[in-house]
């Protein structure tokens, strides 16, 4: 679909900055708790308890713990993004020029620990600290035409969990848990505005007041082919989410697990200034969480299967606010699944392999972007667990995340002039995942 921008909106993506350029999973989702999840694509996560992350996705499941349990490593994603075919018209011109680039990624490290500590056969509780979005990416301005469109972003979070579960007999357990979500982003962006006079004339009111008043009724004098700084943000927030779950056993080899989690709206604070006119707030929406899963251990085999079902409410995404501006951009993203489906041998008493696939839907709907590009994608996930001893091990995970190619067509409106970039996105990922695992 066409999408038109004024130059407030496409200029102030700090929202998707801060927590939607994800080349590893749709939208902004980071799933990367733990190294045998991105081994077996998250299939299982839910419910199959082999280490404590598990509580990261349900924390019902820390009821299938009787010894106290840490697991603590990294991951490191490493995204590989670009702009094919790409054809750019700048501000005040009829001509364009090509603007491809070859890869706007770049790697991130997202580490995390997990706790669980059971308190007697009822009761047991949990802390963890793990990231929910980290990436690195950058269109260089010199190599890349369209600077609005591109820009640098540095993005961080980190999830502080505290949960507990109760089991109430040998079928059901349940659990509970609070999460404090802390978010930081970086991003610049620049433009060539390739025409003179008033900027202030330019923009649509609120944005045209608040110019003129900032600058006592002048207008911000812009010289021909001009690069200047259209945005340059370093904002952070925190918020406060829920997360509550169940696990059902059949038996000990065959279990199912399902699990919510409420995400709150950050506000993100700090400094922002757009074309010299100051916002000090946005209002970051974040989608909320289930997940079903199933394991089932073949009886009498080596061999056990599982599965998962995710959905995510994209749709809490629509726009992106602030304190000043008011909506900044519209997003219209939809809600989406991922199905992951992963199997897992256990070779012998010191070797465990697993395998995954996961497809996972785009977020995004009839609206695209060339600086928040998305797509549906393909999980293709394996690893394994070396067992130091009955209470150690190390766990390995690996996973090419494949993307499809989109179609963009973006139009930045200044008022009086336009400039606009049509071209094809693809969005690619290679995710490893190391961790060290024991109970007391």
């Amino acid at each position: 679909m066409y999408k038109k921008f004024t130059f407030a909106q496409s200029a102030l993506l700090v929202g998707a900055a801060l927590l939607s350029y994800q080349a590893h999973s749709a939208g902004f989702q980071l799933n990367a708790q733990s190294a045998t999840g991105i081994g077996r694509a998250f299939a299982g996560d839910a419910v199959i308890a082999d280490n404590a992350s598990v509580m990261a996705r349900n924390p019902a499941a820390m009821a299938l713990f009787d010894e106290m349990s840490l697991s603590l490593g990294f991951e490191t994603i490493t995204t590989e993004i670009s702009v094919t075919d790409a054809k750019y018209k700048a501000f005040a011109t009829t001509d364009t020029v090509d603007s491809n680039y070859d890869n706007a990624g770049g790697t991130s490290v997202a580490p995390n620990i997990h706790l669980i500590v059971p308190v007697n056969d009822q009761f047991a509780w949990g802390v963890n600290l793990y990231s929910n979005f980290g990436t690195s990416t950058e269109f260089d301005d010199a190599t890349f035409a369209g600077k609005e469109y591109g820009g640098k972003t540095e993005i961080m979070s980190v999830n502080l969990g505290l949960a507990g579960s109760y089991r109430l007999n040998e079928q059901w357990s349940f659990g509970a848990g609070l999460d404090l979500i802390y978010g930081q982003g970086t991003l610049e962006r620049n433009t060539n505005l390739n025409i003179s006079g008033n900027v202030c004339n330019l923009l649509e009111n609120p944005q045209k007041r608040l110019c003129e008043a900032l600058n006592d009724g002048n207008g911000l004098p812009v010289t021909v082919d001009e690069t200047i700084s259209a945005l340059s943000a370093d904002v952070d927030g925190y918020g406060i989410g829920f997360n509550v779950g169940t696990v059902f056993e059949l038996d000990e080899n065959n279990r199912f697990g399902l699990s919510y989690r409420y995400s709150p709206d950050i506000k993100a604070e700090g400094d922002i200034e757009y074309l010299g006119l100051p916002n000090n707030e946005l209002t970051l929406p974040l989608p909320d969480m289930a997940e079903f899963s199933g394991y089932h251990r073949l009886e009498d085999t080596k061999f056990a299967v599982h599965y998962s079902v995710q959905w995510t409410g994209w749709r809490e995404f629509e726009t992106l606010d602030a304190d000043v501006s008011g909506t900044l951009n519209n997003y219209e993203w939809k809600n989406g699944f991922h199905y992951s489906i992963g199997g897992t041998y256990f070779l012998n008493r010191d070797w465990t392999l697993r395998v995954g696939y996961m497809y996972d839907e785009s977020a995004q709907d009839e609206l695209t972007s060339v600086s928040v590009p998305d797509s549906d994608r393909q999980w293709f996930s394996t690893g394994f667990t070396y067992h130091i001893d009955s209470k150690s091990n190390i766990d390995f995970g690996f996973t090419y995340l494949m993307g499809k190619e989109v179609k963009v067509t973006e139009e930045t409106d200044l008022g009086a002039v336009v400039s606009t970039i049509e071209g094809t996105t693809s969005a690619n990922a290679i995710l490893m995942g190391l961790q060290y695992s024991r109970t007391f």
